[in-house]
């Protein structure tokens, strides 16, 4: 079976989500983002996965779920942190980042499960914005990584040409918003209302209470 990989960064204000700030203050979106890591690492605790692996750059916090063995991101460009993160895999993997808290077991389990490989040698995850949020590997071949522009609207064309042009038969994953600014986040918190995640930005955008204004007091 799969290697189920999750690159992420520790929820560290100031680290992580800061296209997120404004409108949210740093601290704000490093909650959204702990919100977004414990909703990925739940879904992938309920997939079909020999191994389940948190790539961190940073360190473990209680959002972990038991199950995970953990490692630090390499060094580098993001191209080469995920290459290096398939470089430790000795089988199928499919790694995917902490941006989509609406992914779920279901979802993932296209490629981990036991027929994921049958009649595919990679699978691809578009991102609504060009990039990608899976790539799966029946062999990790870190070249097939090395070199390709990171976050940039080409991103998503460029990975899955390189392994087109490689000659692996490519299964398609359904297309997935990350989450990177406000509006991403409140368009996929209506997606998934149940996450932690929708939950989270609730608490973080609603109106703050006012007490009733008491009624005047007649004169007497």
């Amino acid at each position: 079976m799969t290697t189920l990989l999750v690159i992420a960064k520790a929820p560290v204000p100031g680290r992580v989500k800061t296209r997120l700030t404004p409108p949210f203050t740093p601290a704000e979106a490093a909650s959204l983002a702990e919100a977004c890591l414990a909703d990925t690492l739940a879904a992938v605790a309920l997939a079909p996965a020999a191994r389940r692996v948190l790539v961190l750059e940073g360190r473990p916090g209680p959002w972990l779920p038991p199950g995970f063995e953990v490692g630090p991101q390499g060094a580098g460009t993001l191209d080469e942190r995920l290459a290096a993160a398939f470089a430790g895999c000795a089988g199928p993997a499919l790694l995917i980042g902490m941006d989509t808290p609406q992914v779920t077991p279901e979802l993932l389990a296209a490629a981990t499960g036991p027929a994921g490989w049958s009649a595919y040698d990679a699978w691809f995850g578009p991102a609504v914005d060009g990039g990608f949020w899976a790539l799966g590997l029946a062999v990790p071949d870190p070249a097939l990584l090395y070199g390709v522009p990171m976050s940039v609207p080409e991103t998503g064309a460029v990975q899955y040409e390189r392994l087109r042009a490689a000659g692996l038969r490519i299964g398609r994953l359904p297309t997935l918003r990350d989450v990177d600014t406000a509006e991403d986040a409140h368009l996929v918190a209506a997606t998934a209302p149940t996450t932690t995640f929708a939950t989270r930005l609730t608490a973080l955008t609603r109106p703050p209470t006012r007490a009733p204004t008491p009624a005047p007091t007649a004169d007497r």
